[in-house]
């Protein structure tokens, strides 16, 4: 039998499955599928206190987020390593290529955010 799902366990849920999505998706990486990690990867970074990550109140959750396990991060930054590699569709495409190089700059921020010592997540 299972047991239904707490909310917190459905958000980790959805979050890790994000990135699995990326991870395991062979040598090219969907646009879809891309965005959502960055999507959850945001909200993962976000959650790092000190991190600078902010997402607007408009387009983050209704809800605070739970306590995310530490492997939860490691996950996020794999993800976001495929989303910047040859082979996403998110890097191709791009009309004004400044705007591209603010996307990557912005993705790389999000791969790298850091909280104080001790305050990974």
């Amino acid at each position: 039998m299972c047991l239904p799902q707490t909310p917190s366990q459905k958000v980790i849920e959805v979050l890790e499955q994000a990135f699995q999505r990326v991870t395991d998706s062979g040598a090219r990486v969907d646009g879809g599928t891309g965005t959502e990690a960055v999507a959850a990867a945001a909200l993962v970074a976000s959650a790092i206190p000190g991190s600078g990550i902010v997402i607007d109140p408009d387009d983050g959750p209704r809800e605070p987020l739970p306590q995310l396990p530490l492997a939860l991060r490691s996950s996020a930054v794999l993800a976001l390593q495929r989303v910047l590699q040859d082979g996403s569709e998110l890097l191709t495409g791009w009309v004004d290529s400044s705007d591209a190089a603010q996307w990557r700059h912005e993705v790389q921020r999000i791969a790298e955010a850091r909280g104080p010592i001790g305050h990974e997540l």
